[in-house]
């Protein structure tokens, strides 16, 4: 399978996320591009069911079990298994989520195989010449770049939820394999573990985000955006401003620096629209913003711009929705 285009998968909750199938599009349609073969590699400690799962979005998904993982870093596992098999099945290119784990998998993977990294990718095409090309973001959106790579191996990095996922016209096969000469990298030390509260839905995999930006003016404030969101079934969101003033956890940041979303509906109250929220939010489905401002730059791109109190309206609206379930 030399020259094949792999894909990697991640686990969450016992399922394949969905940068995982928007990960195994990509591969397979570069390959399709190319006439060369594709697969999704996965390695877990229980790979059956997830597997089965990208198995509709690409011909072949290479599992390899792993229990360190419920002890180690992760990306520290996958990474040793995954050379250790592309050492021997030689693809030339590998496409990984840009999650933490997917950065951190891609950095031990360069290293490892000695191929370079494309980062930040919101588009992926294939060149006869070139092989893939990547459109990248930079600069907080403000610029647009192509890049390939300079050799014919390399690893891209996959923006979250750029990329709609796309079942394929036939399902394909899994197959478990077992890695051998695997070169596990030193263990590395917990000293602490935090537990975060979760949040009703993930943010990256919600249908539903209301976010909050510096017109909240507190933490306090978040209270509507969370009962927004807690009424449709939803995730909270927030720009970088409020997570800078310690309003709300990083993990809910969106945007240049934080995470991209995609969901069914954004609901911002409280923001502004700056060009570095707007690349982490603007392939929403239904953009509906509240804001006093009627010059901010949301205003520009939501569908629906009320001009407005957000501590007015958004009780307002907890009130109607309510109201419509009796």
């Amino acid at each position: 399978m030399a020259g094949a285009i792999w894909s990697v998968g991640e686990v969450a909750d016992g399922a394949a996320t969905r940068l995982s199938t928007e990960a195994a599009t990509v591969a397979r349609r570069l390959a399709e591009a190319s006439g060369r073969e594709s697969a999704a590699v996965l390695v877990a400690a229980d790979p059956a069911g997830p597997a089965a799962e990208l198995a509709g979005y690409i011909p072949r998904v290479i599992t390899v079990v792993s229990h360190l993982a419920d002890e180690r870093p992760p990306a520290a596992v996958a990474a040793a298994r995954i050379a250790a098999l592309a050492r021997v099945e030689e693809p030339a290119y590998i496409v990984i989520g840009a999650t933490p784990d997917g950065r951190d998998l891609a950095g031990c993977l360069a290293v490892m195989l000695g191929v370079g990294v494309l980062a930040n990718a919101i588009a992926v095409g294939w060149d006869a010449d070139a092989g893939p090309v990547v459109e990248e973001s930079v600069l907080g959106g403000r610029i647009l770049t192509s890049s390939a790579f300079s050799a014919d191996r390399g690893i891209v990095l996959l923006t979250p939820n750029v990329i709609a996922a796309e079942a394929a016209g036939t399902p394909g096969r899994v197959e478990a394999v077992a890695v051998d000469d695997v070169a596990d990298l030193p263990a590395v030390a917990v000293l602490d573990r935090v537990a975060a509260a979760a949040a009703a839905a993930p943010i990256e995999e919600a249908r539903v985000v209301v976010a909050g930006g510096r017109g909240v003016g507190s933490p306090a404030g978040f209270a509507i955006v969370s009962e927004l969101a807690d009424l449709l079934g939803g995730a909270v969101g927030a720009t970088r401003a409020a997570v800078d003033a310690g309003w709300i956890d990083y993990s809910q940041q969106i945007g240049q620096t934080g995470k991209t979303v995609r969901p069914a509906l954004y609901l911002a109250l409280g923001i502004s629209g700056a060009i570095q929220h707007k690349v982490g939010m603007q392939a929403a489905e239904t953009i509906v913003a509240v804001n006093r401002d009627p010059d901010a730059p949301l205003a520009e791109y939501a569908d629906l711009y009320v001009v407005g109190d957000l501590f007015e309206v958004g009780p307002a609206v907890a009130a109607e929705i309510r109201g419509r379930r009796g």
